[in-house]
């Protein structure tokens, strides 16, 4: 049985978790706080970072966007890439923007961390100026969509996966960001994805953590 570390609020884990029950892969889920003294995620990945999935023999996986990629390659039934070379090359594009908003969001969530005197709100308007941008790339992709299920050929793919999870964080992180209203295509499309088994089953919650962050 494979071992998936994971955090229950994190975006890249649940693409992995979506990702592996969407193929059947079976697999124990293991939660941490990866922030707090007591985590094991640095025996597994000097990173210290999660997702790590440990397969069968202890080899550890780490980095969403490659245990991913290392899903879709060994266990290519039921295929989550589009067929066209195109169509792939987009998916992928489409991955990198959630990870870049992810990134964005996460820097300017513990910006917000910090003492109030201590923090830069041109820092944090930085990271939510980024963030912003990619919405809206991804509100255009869903509207070039017209109204479909999916984003490419209204097939479930890895596209779909990561703005899936990069809107559910969004939603739990920063439930006061205009997003919805902004973009309600997006938002449609959005809620639509999350009514899915996988979505529903692996919806992101907040976590307590101990140690001090910043």
């Amino acid at each position: 049985m494979w071992t998936l570390i994971s955090a229950t609020p994190s975006p890249y884990a649940r693409k992995v978790r979506i990702l592996l029950q969407e193929k059947g892969l079976p697999f124990e889920l293991q939660t941490e706080v990866p922030w707090d003294s007591t985590t094991k995620t640095p025996q597994y990945n000097r990173l210290e970072k999660l997702p790590v999935l440990i397969l069968d023999d202890g080899t550890s996986l780490y980095e969403s966007h490659f245990i991913m990629d290392w899903l879709e390659t060994r266990y290519p039934h039921p295929s989550l890439m589009p067929e066209g070379l195109d169509d792939r090359l987009f998916a992928k594009k489409v991955e990198v923007i959630c990870d870049g908003i992810c990134d964005a969001l996460v820097l300017a969530f513990f910006e917000k961390m910090r003492d109030p005197d201590k923090q830069s709100q041109a820092w944090k308007d930085r990271q939510m100026r980024k963030a912003d941008g990619g919405l809206q790339a991804l509100a255009s992709f869903v509207d070039q969509a017209d109204g479909n299920e999916f984003l490419i050929d209204n097939k479930l793919t890895l596209a779909d996966i990561a703005i899936g999870s990069v809107l559910g964080w969004l939603s739990l992180r920063w439930p006061d960001h205009q997003w919805k209203t902004t973009h309600p295509r997006l938002n449609v499309y959005f809620e639509g994805l999350d009514q899915r088994p996988t979505f529903a089953d692996t919806r992101p919650s907040a976590q307590n953590i101990t140690d001090q962050v910043v």
